[in-house]
């Protein structure tokens, strides 16, 4: 076919004997010379190239012919059409009778169109999904590249790289979870590889503020208990039950942190303090979770479990102190100013320093007022009464850091910053 061509007519033929594609060739250009005239003889035609030349493909069989012609025509259409109807005038092929009929014209230049668009499916389909990389896929591939390069060794530990200078550092299990938090841009991680604590780590713990940050399972409670043996700690924090920290997303580690429990808290006075509570859902605290009750606004932690869930022979100490040890007006845990408040019905709030010490004891019903008034803002508030919107607002404004209450109302909102628990969320002891 011409390169040049704009159509292609298909005609078929049909000669009644046996004939050759000469016999046909000699036959289109001898019946249709001088039919249209000099401007579209064919002759002419294929000396200046406007039309190409004539394919013709012919068989025989039981002494009949049949065949296509095909001929390439760089005319417009309307030439193209008055030739294609000039070949069937041809009625004789050679000594046979024949008739020949025009199928149809092809445009050319539709078939290379539909080749393009057939292409360029193919190219779409196979040459870009690899090779695209969506906003996600960047940053993920970015910050992977700088936390495997942020990462290095603190006596021959994994670290990430301001461990060596940090006033406070985070302890957990191993090498992924440095990586983790270094991916979330937390960087005075350190990994002591097992529940053997290094003599490295231990060190540490008594020059900086540590928080153990662990995996909620048997692994992460005996590592706490080895390194509250060996070394100083002062906050914990669990990955949810049977989660490592390195599965964690990055507003689940955010939300841990911040909700990181004081070591003293995890237990009541007199307690074995190596062994450390069972790990609970941190991932409960979660700011993107939904209250689905008035009480759901409080959260799990490790603290809750220890605190309110002391051992018998614990009770039967607390019960003695009752009768003749320390009075309970004065208690020194949350967990005593519960008692006093709440289980004793007071009707009262208790607003509590930092070191559990009461600063002011007022009406439930002026909790809101105490609160907002206080010179100095209390670390927790201890409610024998409901807690409503308008003073958890208040406390997440004063910079609070727990509420204790008998009960609370239904939250539109729930400030991730102040840790809220109901007393049915304190298995009291009888």
């Amino acid at each position: 076919m011409d390169d040049t061509a704009k159509y292609l007519i298909h005609a078929s033929i049909a000669a009644d004997g046996v004939v050759e594609r000469s016999d046909v060739v000699g036959a289109v250009f001898g019946q249709t010379e001088g039919l249209l005239g000099d401007e579209l003889d064919l002759r002419d035609l294929q000396q200046s190239s406007k039309v190409g030349r004539i394919d013709v493909q012919i068989d025989s069989e039981n002494g009949q012919s049949f065949g296509r012609i095909t001929i390439a025509s760089s005319l417009d259409k309307v030439e193209t059409a008055i030739l294609a109807a000039s070949l069937e005038t041809i009625d004789r092929v050679g000594p046979c009778q024949a008739s020949v009929e025009v199928t149809n014209i092809e445009d050319v230049r539709e078939a290379k169109r539909r080749k393009v668009v057939d292409r360029a499916k193919e190219l779409l389909a196979g040459s870009f999904d690899e090779s695209v990389m969506d906003s996600s896929k960047i940053l993920e591939e970015v910050r992977e590249s700088v936390r495997i390069d942020d990462i290095t060794e603190y006596h021959g530990l994994p670290a990430g790289p301001r461990v060596a200078d940090a006033d406070a550092v985070i302890i957990v299990e191993g090498r992924s979870d440095v990586l983790t938090l270094l991916q979330y841009g937390i960087k005075n991680a350190v990994a002591v590889e097992g529940t053997n604590v290094p003599d490295a780590v231990a060190g540490l713990t008594e020059e900086r503020t540590v928080t153990a940050f662990l995996d909620g399972d048997r692994g992460g409670e005996l590592i706490l208990r080895e390194l509250a043996q060996v070394g100083d700690v002062d906050y914990v924090v669990f990955a949810p039950e049977g989660r490592s920290v390195e599965d964690l997303a990055r507003h689940e580690v955010m939300s841990a942190l911040r909700g990181k429990t004081p070591y003293g808290d995890l237990f009541e006075d007199g307690e074995d303090r190596s062994t450390p509570p069972e790990p609970v859902d941190e991932s409960e605290r979660s700011s993107d979770s939904e209250p689905t009750a008035s009480v759901s606004v409080a959260a799990a932690s490790p603290v809750a479990e220890s605190e309110t869930t002391p051992t018998a022979d614990a009770a039967a100490d607390e019960t003695a102190d009752d009768a003749t040890g320390p009075s309970r007006d004065e208690p020194s845990t949350l967990r005593g100013h519960v008692r006093a408040v709440i289980d004793a019905e007071t009707g009262s709030a208790r607003l509590l320093d930092d070191e559990f010490e009461a600063i002011q004891t007022v009406p439930a019903d002026e909790a809101f007022d105490a609160v907002s008034a206080a010179e100095t803002a209390p670390y927790a508030v201890v409610l024998d009464g409901e807690l409503t919107q308008r003073l958890l607002d208040v406390a997440a404004q004063r910079g609070l850091e727990q509420i204790v209450a008998r009960s609370a109302a239904e939250m539109v909102k729930t400030p991730v910053d102040v840790r809220v628990r109901t007393i049915d969320q304190l298995a009291t002891v009888e």
